[in-house]
């Protein structure tokens, strides 16, 4: 269930919202008390079931509402026959906390989508239901204006027979005065005489009824004076509320403005941090390579001890690679001259190789002639 809004008198609360109380219980009867029932009696009737959660406005602030059940209660609409009145009943285990009969100048207001109110100026309180649903808050709001326009004409059909039971025991009283002195005429005037006597009985009786509700009435009177007051009291308490409204809703635009300056410097006191934590790294950063630079420099200076042992070897390599120079010199010098011999001795076989080759030329024309000889000298030994 939705929580219900917070009383305000100037969100459609009804005009009863602020009673100053109900009249004096000495004052009216007691069969007009139906607040002193605290139950439904044999006669009446439920014609309307619904549950809820109910609530009581604060009799010391009259703003705040009290929570006047743990749970969603039963709420119902009882219907008395006898005195033709309604009446709103809710009961909490043993415990009686709704018991208000509807009047004609009873308001019930929708406050929110799931919650309603109502004034009741003889409990002098003002009672409140939350609903799980926005259609339960209907029909019950329907059900309260049924039962409210009931009540309404109830109380005409009363009051129109009380005027009409005022004006029969009027007449009959004159017409009980005329039987009196025309009683000593006849025994059939004993009758008359015991009806005279009812008429006056149920004469006094209306006149009785009569002044009850001329009490009740002015109750009402004063009530509704007593209402007006708080009606007027609320709608100053409204203005009052008004002008509070717009001096926190100013300060409140001044509270926004002063948290968004505050949140401009927590961006700029944010950037200033990332920025010492980005040159703290950086410092930490240069403190590691300080630290190898002088791991180096330390290794350089170890160094720079053996640097004259060093540069003698040097001297010696040194002397030894001139050595080696010079050999090499000599070396390539050898190398050429090699190549120059090479050079010839090829020049040389080149030579050699053509003069052998016109020497094959010369043998192989030589044998050539030696054969043919033998050929013919073969030849000549055959002949002979």
């Amino acid at each position: 269930m939705a929580l219900p809004l917070p009383y305000s008198p100037g969100a459609g609360a009804p005009d009863g919202d602020r009673c100053p109380g109900r009249p004096p219980a000495a004052a009216i009867p007691r069969s007009l008390r139906p607040w002193e029932r605290s139950t439904p009696g044999p006669v009446e009737q439920p014609i309307f079931t619904t549950r809820a959660h109910v609530f009581q406005i604060d009799p010391n602030t009259k703003k705040n509402w009290m929570p006047a059940s743990k749970q969603a209660v039963t709420v119902s609409y009882f219907y008395d026959v006898t005195r033709n009145s309604y009446r709103i009943i809710s009961v909490d285990g043993a415990k009686v906390i709704i018991n208000s009969t509807i009047t004609p100048n009873m308001t019930f207001t929708k406050t929110s989508q799931k919650f309603g109110q109502w004034a009741d100026s003889r409990a002098n309180t003002v009672f409140g239901l939350g609903f799980s649903s926005e259609q339960q808050l209907t029909k019950f709001a329907e059900k309260f204006q049924e039962v409210k326009e009931a009540a309404k004409i109830a109380k005409d059909k009363t009051q129109e027979k009380i005027e009409t039971s005022s004006d029969h025991s009027q007449a009959s009283s004159v017409n009980g005065t005329d039987d009196e002195k025309a009683s000593h005429t006849g025994p059939a005037n004993t009758h008359l005489k015991s009806e005279n006597d009812k008429l006056k009985i149920a004469l006094t009786q209306s006149a009785a009824n009569v002044k009850k509700w001329e009490i009740e009435l002015q109750t009402l009177r004063e009530s509704n004076a007593r209402l007006t007051t708080a009606l007027q009291e609320s709608a100053a308490s409204v203005e009052q509320w008004k002008r509070q409204f717009s001096i926190c809703r100013d300060e409140n635009d001044r509270l926004r403005n002063k948290i968004d300056e505050l949140e401009e410097q927590c961006s700029e006191i944010n950037r200033e941090k990332e920025k010492n934590t980005q040159l703290k790294r950086r410092i930490e950063e240069l403190e590691a390579e300080l630290r190898e630079k002088e791991t180096e420099l330390k290794d350089l200076r170890k160094q720079s001890e053996i640097i004259p042992q060093l540069m003698s070897e040097c001297e010696y390599v040194s002397e030894k690679l001139e050595a080696a120079e010079r050999d090499n010199q000599n070396l390539e010098d050898k190398v050429r001259s090699l190549k120059t011999d090479i050079e010839e001795s090829k020049y040389r076989q080149r030579h050699l190789k053509v003069e052998l080759k016109s020497f094959l030329e010369v043998l192989d024309g030589k044998i050539d002639d030696l054969h043919d000889f033998r050929r013919g000298l073969s030849k000549l030994g055959t002949d002979n």
